[in-house]
């Protein structure tokens, strides 16, 4: 089987919490899908990346006028699969990880401004994983909208979410998780 790159915008301020959990699951159960995989992970809150300041760099040029967000853009165009493993912060992502989806604006001026159809050759498929405290999915559907307009332009294609809510009163559930996760991995199968 092919290797693939895989990249994981990790999103939670956490490295033992729910969201890492969730991630874990996937991890394993798409290594027994596709072991021959190298996978990079990109700590949002880690990499602290500047927000966007709409200054209009990118309309007339290719890349950012902020110079931190080179590592994200090379692990980007090399990766064949982008996972999202976040937790809901005010049904939106936190801060730090919507900096880094706000300053792909530089992909969508490659496309408007500089008529560019997609500034990433290599075409990829994503996934969301995702865990909210409530009972609310609204947080993960509004992501889900989020990220297909931000993939729009970066060749990317959300292809599936798992979530989990209510972690705020109960544990994950493990097992079920797991087997979402397999489901989800099998029914795209044809297309990763």
């Amino acid at each position: 089987m092919m290797e693939k790159n895989m990249l994981v915008l990790y999103g939670s301020p956490r490295e033992r919490g729910f969201t890492k959990e969730l991630l874990k699951i996937f991890i394993q159960e798409w290594e027994n899908v596709y072991p021959n995989t190298n996978i990079y992970t990109f700590h949002a809150y880690q990499e602290n990346m500047a927000p966007c300041t709409a200054c209009g760099f990118c309309r007339q040029k290719e890349g950012c006028s902020i110079p931190d967000y080179q590592l994200f853009d090379t692990l980007y165009r090399n990766a064949d699969v982008v996972v999202v493993a976040t937790p809901v912060y005010g049904l939106s992502f936190p801060a730090p990880l919507k900096a880094v989806f706000d300053r792909t604006q530089q992909y969508y001026e490659a496309y408007v401004s500089r008529h560019i159809k997609y500034p990433f050759e290599k075409p990829k498929k994503a996934f969301l994983l995702s865990v909210y405290g409530s009972n609310d999915k609204r947080g993960v559907e509004m992501m889900q909208q989020q990220l297909q307009l931000t993939f729009s332009v970066m060749n990317t294609k959300l292809i599936g979410t798992v979530s989990a809510g209510n972690t705020d009163c109960k544990p994950l559930n493990t097992k079920e998780l797991q087997n979402e996760v397999k489901r989800l991995l099998l029914a795209n199968i044809s297309v990763l």
